[in-house]
């Protein structure tokens, strides 16, 4: 918690940008200081597929997983990749509280 607030970190594809820009906002609405992704490798922001960048942000996110409450996971249809497993599992080991969209 930062003051009053609660910390939520947006967890799931990047190819599912909608979902995340409409889970942010409906979680601010609610009253909680929300986390995202910084770009949408998959839904167009190339930079990501530099191995360099893709190493940094997927090590900036876990930071930003460190700063949470809790993460809330962007999973329609049940889908969960690699990375946003590694992002869940990562969340329990440092008893973050894991909430899905599914």
């Amino acid at each position: 918690m930062t003051g009053k607030y609660k910390v939520i970190t947006l967890c799931g594809s990047t190819r599912f940008r909608d979902e995340f820009i409409a889970e942010q906002k409906r979680l601010t609405l609610e009253g909680n200081i929300v986390i995202s992704v910084g770009l949408f490798g998959h839904s167009g922001d190339n930079e990501v597929w530099s191995e360099d960048i893709k190493e940094m942000l997927d090590d900036m996110h876990l930071c930003k997983i460190d700063m949470a409450d809790e993460i809330f996971v962007i999973n329609p249809g049940g889908y969960i990749g690699q990375s946003t497993r590694r992002e869940i599992d990562y969340a329990i080991r440092n008893n973050k509280t894991v909430k899905y969209l599914v």
